[in-house]
């Protein structure tokens, strides 16, 4: 597990607009209602946005944070649920049996999710730039993502898990990064109990034979999951990769 029920976003570095944010619903192209959270800057010209892919629990209050903070930041964001199929779109208490349901996501169908999202926020602003960021799972399924012809304008991922296959994507992860996209910012923990150091290097080279930009940060000492407002011993490491996100964002947005 990623983040618990406690965990909350960093605070982000400098100065942060209003925002407004509900639960929402999307139906992907096969029926499917699934949840969703969207959050939407009040009052400040949107140049981007961003779909964000939570971590094998699936879309909780954490993530619903996270989208708040992108919206304050002038970045429209809709945070996804992955469980719609098989879990219905109920609200979860700890008691979810999360992983019943991470063993019955279907690459395939996960795609037509991510399209309705895609679809979502491009109903409300059609000239944005638009990124994927995903923790942990969800960064995983953000670098596969940037492999697909998706229009998306750049891919960040924390802490991706690299070596997990879904039904219908016979690659992992890494073995699918040479076929990547788009522009890619990695954070990772150089503590991380769950990531070799060799897959992140890895990753790395194989978007070096991709030809794509990208930038693969390591933080010294930091562990899985370090981005939380909690983790005050890890507090210069969250600052700094909110200042690499918004920063990633800023640089690719036309």
């Amino acid at each position: 597990m990623c983040y618990g029920n406690d965990a909350r976003p960093p605070d982000v570095p400098g100065a942060s607009g209003k925002a407004n944010g509900k639960d929402i619903e999307l139906v992907s192209a096969d029926g499917t209602r699934f949840a969703a959270y969207a959050a939407h800057s009040g009052g400040q010209e949107v140049r981007s946005q961003a779909v964000i892919f939570p971590d094998v629990r699936g879309l909780h209050q954490f993530y619903k944070e996270l989208a708040m903070r992108f919206a304050e930041k002038g970045i429209d964001a809709v945070a996804i649920d992955y469980f719609g199929r098989t879990a219905g779109i109920s609200s979860r208490d700890d008691s979810f049996d999360f992983m019943t349901h991470v063993q019955q996501m279907q690459w395939p169908s996960f795609l037509a999710d991510v399209r309705a999202a895609l679809d979502y926020l491009r109903g409300i602003t059609s000239d944005c730039s638009t990124f994927v960021v995903g923790f942990c799972m969800g960064g995983g399924l953000a670098l596969h993502v940037g492999t697909e012809n998706l229009g998306v304008a750049g891919i960040i991922a924390f802490y991706a898990g690299m070596s997990r296959k879904f039904a219908g994507s016979e690659r992992t992860a890494l073995e699918k990064a040479v076929e990547m996209r788009v522009p890619v910012l990695g954070l990772f923990g150089g503590a991380d109990q769950g990531i070799p150091a060799s897959d992140v290097h890895k990753l790395d080279e194989e978007l070096d034979s991709a030809g794509v930009e990208h930038k693969i940060i390591i933080y010294p000492g930091a562990p899985h999951s370090f981005f939380d407002r909690k983790a005050t011993d890890f507090a210069a490491a969250s600052s700094d990769a909110w200042a690499q996100a918004l920063g990633f964002i800023a640089a690719h947005s036309e």
